[in-house]
């Protein structure tokens, strides 16, 4: 078994990144003239390697080991759902040599490699996305090097080795798949990313502002703080189960999971009576500023309550009651008026805790989901249920989100679900509103250099009247 780790006892700072980089593009320029077949085996081999069901369940128990985040159950199940998509949206999928040929507009689209990828991946997710990177950039004939969290360094090292063992097997070499050898060091991390072609960058808002500073093309993505929607209309027991296995999955590691529900007037105690009957306990007032303060110290998130069960969050925070036990996630009330950095419950918890709001009527509700995304999480997404077609669409016409997400489980739609047409993927743009310069999910065209040969058509041009008539009308020339 080759090891995902590489021995440079010699090398140090940039010439040590050098000769990471010279391997792989070694690697990815022989990669490069390969068939669809070959890398469409590569990225089968590649998926094999995480989603062989013991391999998968070692991996899942390193990572919550090493990092202390999250529950091996959900990240068992994470890494085979999100591969799984995955590999089901990249079947059959042209990545290599020609992708289009439309005789109408005389365009042929060819795809290209990007080259080398350098992949930033967070500790809340250190197999799922690392694996994501690896799949998507191999079906675009790239090398990926990652740079993983410290604390995601151990079991990416396990990851890759499964990786080179099956890439063995198609006859493909292992510098296709590498990492920075810890121990990790943000001059290795900008030094790899200055001389990638091509950087992506997960997890904390420090890494994508170092991305896309680092004078490489970079795809970064956007901060989480969800927002859901509950109308009075809603089937509030099917409302209720659907936020409670996205609001407990994993302790809440996904910035897709909710952090705040907007309720609509007198959907507020069925809905509150369906969400306790999921597990979800309501605090009191002193409960609830008792949790802020053991969360939020200095009012920044302690890293000590990321993805944490909700009972232990409670024994952390002093909170004694017996309801919290066997919670599987807690609840507290805020005023509509309390968003914002002095009110930080208001914001993206990474923790089963739920910030509740009671609004009048739907016209309330976008304005406070729109004070909250003032905040954070802006671009990213907004959950809706039991709403009306119009009140949807609105949703889309009047928040700065990216993606709506209607009566589903929040944190498995918005990055691809078996029941809905988003593409599977651990990235998700938000836009320019989340600082981001993509506003879809992250797919294998992103790894893709696209060229297009434009060839001569019959003239299509209109006369200056066909543009202008309706408005020299309208306004006189």
């Amino acid at each position: 078994m080759q090891s995902g780790l590489l021995s440079m006892r010699d090398e140090e700072g940039e010439p040590r990144v050098r000769l990471i980089v010279a391997r792989a593009r070694a690697a990815q320029e022989a990669f490069a003239g390969a068939s669809q077949e070959t890398v469409d085996l590569a990225v089968t081999a590649a998926g094999w390697a995480i989603m062989e069901p013991r391999r998968n369940r070692a991996l899942a128990e390193q990572a919550v080991r090493d990092t202390g985040l999250g529950t091996v159950d959900d990240k068992f199940d994470k890494n085979h759902r999100k591969t799984l998509g995955l590999l089901r949206d990249l079947r059959g999928a042209r990545s290599v040599g020609v992708l289009t040929d439309d005789p109408d507009t005389g365009i042929t689209e060819i795809a290209r490699p990007v080259g080398v990828v350098a992949g930033l991946t967070p500790s809340t997710h250190p197999v799922a996305t690392p694996i994501n990177y690896i799949i998507n950039a191999l079906k675009g004939r790239n090398a990926v090097i990652l740079a993983p969290s410290p604390k995601g360094a151990g079991v990416c090292a396990r990851l890759l080795d499964h990786v080179h063992d099956e890439l063995a097997k198609v006859g493909l070499p292992a510098d296709l798949a590498q990492m920075l050898p810890p121990p990790a060091s943000k001059a290795l991390t900008m030094e790899l990313m200055r001389q990638a072609d091509l950087v992506l960058a997960a997890g904390s808002q420090a890494n994508v502002r170092a991305a896309y500073s680092s004078g490489t093309p970079a795809l970064g993505v956007g901060l989480g703080n969800v927002a859901a929607i509950i109308s009075p209309n809603a089937d509030f027991q099917a409302t209720a189960a659907r936020i409670a296995v996205s609001k407990s999955f994993d302790n809440a590691t996904s910035c897709s999971s909710e952090n705040s529900l907007v309720v609509i007037g007198d959907a507020w105690r069925p809905l509150l009576a369906a969400l306790a009957a999921e597990g979800g306990v309501l605090a009191t007032p002193e409960e609830r500023s008792q949790l802020e303060a053991a969360m939020f110290p200095s009012s920044k998130l302690s890293p000590a309550v990321v993805a944490q069960s909700a009972p232990r969050l409670a024994r952390l925070a002093g909170l004694d009651r017996d309801d919290y036990a066997a919670c599987r996630f807690i609840m507290a009330h805020e005023d509509t008026t309390h968003v914002g950095s002095r009110h930080p419950l208001s914001g993206e918890k990474l923790s089963p805790v739920l910030t509740l709001y009671r609004v009048a009527d739907f016209d309330a509700a976008i304005a406070q989901v729109r004070a909250i995304y003032d905040y954070q999480g802006k671009g990213h997404s907004v959950g809706v249920h039991g709403a009306s077609p119009q009140e949807i669409l609105r949703l889309g016409l009047e928040l700065p989100v990216c993606r709506v997400i209607v009566d589903q489980i929040h944190s498995y739609a918005v990055s691809g679900a078996f029941d809905n047409g988003q593409p599977f993927s651990m990235a998700m743009g938000c836009g320019t509103w989340g600082g981001n310069g993509f506003s879809d999910n992250l797919t294998y065209r992103h790894f893709l250099n696209i060229i297009r040969i434009v060839r001569p058509t019959t003239p299509r041009q209109p006369r200056v009247e066909d543009v202008f008539d309706d408005y020299w009308r309208r306004y006189g020339r």
